[in-house]
């Protein structure tokens, strides 16, 4: 039979790589005599696009779905109406709404309807309300990571990343500059002082 040990006795815990003799432990209030925290080391090529990705997923959940729609676009292409919709609205995209439009336009190569225009073949209201509810699925759900992952494997992202708002795009872009900034100032002024 155990014995249950009083709440009141202190224990010292070291994990199973440690060794008695390694560990440093004060006896007054259980916390480690050597320094464990380190300089924020420079973000690596990957992690400065994870926040870059973070930051974009961040800024496409703030654009608007429109709640109503202009005029009927006619259009012969999934991605020529992914423009027009841009051109009326003056909104961009989301970068998976933009592959995708793509990739539907290459799955109508070598078809029997290749060179119908796509508004005899779906009314163009049905179109727009298909590409609008792809983009708000994007926009609401995406996960930066995933976005940062399928990024990384194509160095030609940057093609279906709209830039329809080109002030708010460089203020992403300085404001990442200025997050390593501040985390490499915000190191320094917390160093422990030595005397």
């Amino acid at each position: 039979m155990k014995r249950v040990m009083p709440w009141s006795d202190k224990v010292d815990l070291i994990s199973s790589d440690e060794s008695s003799s390694e560990a440093e432990v004060d006896d007054n209030d259980g916390t480690s005599n050597s320094p464990t925290e380190q300089p924020p080391q420079e973000l690596s090529p990957q992690g400065m696009l994870m926040k870059r990705a973070e930051l974009y997923q961040e800024y496409m959940k703030e654009v608007p779905i429109p709640a109503q729609w202009g005029a009927v676009i006619p259009f012969t292409s999934w991605m020529g109406l992914g423009r027009s919709i841009k051109q009326l609205y003056g909104q961009p995209l989301h970068y998976l709404a933009n592959v995708l439009l793509k990739q539907w336009d290459q799955l109508r190569f070598g078809s029997e309807d290749e060179d119908t225009p796509l508004d005899i073949i779906f009314h163009p209201r049905k179109a727009e309300a298909t590409i609008w509810l792809i983009e708000e699925a994007h926009q609401r759900i995406t996960a930066s990571h995933r976005i940062a992952k399928l990024w990384q494997s194509d160095p030609m992202h940057d093609a279906f990343v709209d830039p329809i708002f080109p002030e708010l795009l460089w203020f992403m872009g300085s404001l990442l500059t200025l997050v390593v900034i501040l985390c490499n100032v915000s190191y320094n002024s917390i160093k422990p002082r030595t005397y």
